[in-house]
């Protein structure tokens, strides 16, 4: 975990933040408008970074509350330089330790779900921190299914877990949720894992009851 917290913070520092912005943002723009946001809703980002996501669902009006959370304090730091409304507020906190009493009608994640040490133990609090009914959206390039991304881990060099679709939707339904996947390509990008297998959105949905 330390390594995790070390590398993100180094990335905060060298313009690593904002390349992933850049690397990401366009699919998760696309799966982000394929969600309707139609009544007032409160919003949480785990691994937010530099906040990216959590000032683009800020924008939206029906928004009542945006909120980040992250491991490395120097991406909370740069989340905060960049706040631009009174709905965002962020968190240095691992998503496994993170108190918070309030639940949510969204939560979301990007590239961050599979550096926790326990992805049992992250998705049972993510269950508990929404609302019933209440949407997680989990998005990842690195699965097995990405041929293209499986070294990933070599070259980071730091605690990665590698897992196929189906085992993501196993560990969703582990959990307690309903699931629902969605792949969204890039087809005029030149990297391959972006053109033919893009990124797996896992989507799990709380109960009503």
């Amino acid at each position: 975990m330390g390594g995790v917290r070390k590398t993100f913070d180094e990335w905060a520092q060298n313009g690593r933040a904002e390349l992933m912005e850049e690397e990401h943002g366009g699919n998760v723009s696309k799966f982000l408008e394929s969600i309707s946001f139609d009544r007032p809703f409160t919003f949480l980002d785990v691994g937010c970074g530099n906040g990216w996501v959590v000032r683009e669902i800020a924008k939206e009006e029906n928004c009542k509350k945006s909120i980040g959370v992250d491991k490395s304090k120097k991406m909370i730091m740069q989340a905060r330089k960049k706040i631009k409304s009174k709905k965002e507020e962020y968190i240095h906190a691992d998503i496994e330790s993170m108190k918070n009493r309030e639940k949510f009608d969204f939560i979301f994640s990007m590239e961050s779900l599979y550096y926790v040490d326990s992805i049992e133990i992250a998705l049972k609090k993510i269950y508990k921190l929404l609302k019933p009914g209440g949407q997680f959206f989990c998005g990842t390039d690195f699965y097995t299914d990405n041929k293209a991304t499986a070294r990933w881990a070599n070259m980071m060099k730091i605690q990665m877990h590698l897992h196929s679709k189906k085992e993501w939707k196993e560990f969703f339904e582990n959990a307690g949720f309903n699931v629902k996947t969605k792949n969204i390509k890039d087809l005029k990008n030149k990297k391959k894992w972006k053109r033919e297998y893009g990124t797996l959105f896992i989507i799990g949905i709380k109960s009503e009851k």
